[in-house]
């Protein structure tokens, strides 16, 4: 049996994580919440740009680096990519880990860049 296309492994995963906005993320920043924002881009995506005060951990060795990041299973994680699909299936990864305040930001760098 075949694995399903991309676009329906993100669009499950989409089910089962929270999606946040730019705007979200933004009143996040500005409230000083306490939470990590992590860039599940390749390197040389974010040698292009990134967000600021992300932490660069590449979708590819999520599961396996995510300890040096955090081990605290209630922190508030915020993941994103370039268009939204790689963050959401982190988001579903870290969710299945153990972590329990994962979200996804909706439209990824792309979208968040034009909004500003």
């Amino acid at each position: 049996m075949p694995m399903p296309e991309y676009n329906e492994l993100v669009a499950a995963a989409k089910k089962q994580i929270k999606e946040i906005d730019g705007d979200e993320l933004t009143r996040m920043q500005q409230a000083h919440e306490d939470f990590t924002l992590l860039d599940v881009r390749e390197p040389d995506e974010v040698a292009q740009g990134a967000i600021a005060g992300a932490v660069p951990l590449p979708r590819g060795v999520l599961e396996y680096k995510m300890d040096s990041v955090t081990t605290d299973k209630d922190q508030k994680i915020v993941c994103y990519c370039g268009g939204g699909g790689r963050s959401a299936l982190a988001a579903e990864s870290l969710k299945k880990m153990g972590f329990k305040n994962v979200m996804s930001l909706a439209g990824g760098y792309k979208k968040w860049k034009q909004s500003k």
